[in-house]
């Protein structure tokens, strides 16, 4: 089969890769050939794996598969090993996808599937960071590690994403201009990337303001994965609810544990985790909050 005739055309999908290309090349631009080998490694044994599933029906290969490809390798630390980058991809499209029957039917987001399962296999081999751009190895603190020790990183560096964590999810510049583009376009709702946002927010400020052990709510919103995780994980029209009123309290639920994660939990970012609670009671908003008109949402953007 033909590269070009390979893959299946999803309009929807091609958006968000369209608003992901930026920060494919930021991360580029800052880890270098460590950034590069992640995306060989990654998209490579991602297809490869979600063709054979699909090979014996005739099926072709999802655009779909693409962003997940694109999310997860975001996701990774510089210093993972590549084997390890590809265990995980080959996890998250198998057991986080296919395995349900392909596009449109798995229950949790894949690319989150996979980072958490190298996450909490290799703890100690994962969770090793670099400073960008720099020559000498040298692993610096990442922000939400300088907050864990009370210290307040730089906002300037925030905003731009010149600092140590994941190769492509912290520049907040790039990812507000994906935010606006995806609105724009009407590919993501709105409704549940601002509801995390909400959520976190308040669920941070209680545990700041109120000393039970919370980092600065403002500094944490702009620390870690949160932003990128509201405005491309939780906007997956296929793992989260199809309702708008759904849509408002699945993104309270996940904002509100990704705080309670990162304060309470070993574990610095609970982005993940969140991610995949919420995924599980998705279908229970939409149940309670009442039937679906029109059937599910991913049917249309198959």
């Amino acid at each position: 089969m033909e590269v070009k005739n390979m893959f299946q055309k999803q309009a929807v999908m091609r958006k968000v890769l369209i608003s992901l290309a930026p920060l494919l090349v930021f991360s580029i631009f800052l880890y270098g050939f460590k950034s590069i080998g992640i995306f060989i490694i990654t998209f490579t044994l991602g297809i490869f794996t979600e063709w054979l599933f699909v090979r014996k029906t005739k099926q072709k290969v999802s655009e779909a598969v693409l962003v997940t490809c694109s999310l997860y390798a975001l996701s990774m630390p510089p210093l993972v090993p590549l084997w390890i980058v590809g265990i995980g991809i080959i996890f998250g499209i198998a057991f986080g996808k296919m395995v349900y029957g392909g596009f449109g039917r798995n229950i949790f987001n894949p690319a989150i599937a996979g980072r958490l399962f190298i996450y909490i296999s290799f703890p100690n081999t994962v969770n090793q960071w670099l400073n960008p751009r720099s020559l000498d190895g040298f692993a610096g603190a990442t922000p939400l590690a300088m907050l864990k020790n009370g210290e307040l990183p730089p906002l300037l560096n925030l905003f731009t994403g010149f600092k140590s964590g994941s190769i492509g999810e912290g520049s907040i510049i790039l990812i507000f201009i994906a935010f606006v583009y995806l609105i724009s376009t009407k590919t993501a709702s709105y409704r549940s990337s601002i509801s995390t946002i909400i959520g976190f927010l308040i669920m941070q400020s209680i545990l700041y303001f109120m000393n039970l052990g919370g980092a600065n709510p403002i500094y944490s919103l702009f620390s870690g994965s949160i932003l990128f995780l509201a405005v491309f994980m939780v906007t997956d029209p296929v793992s989260s609810p199809k309702k708008n009123s759904s849509l408002i309290l699945y993104g309270l639920l996940i904002g509100v544990f990704t705080s309670l994660i990162r304060t309470y939990s070993l574990f610095l970012e609970g982005t993940s985790f969140a991610i995949l609670l919420g995924n599980m009671f998705a279908p229970l908003f939409d149940e309670t909050i009442g039937k679906l008109k029109g059937g599910y949402r991913w049917k249309k953007i198959q």
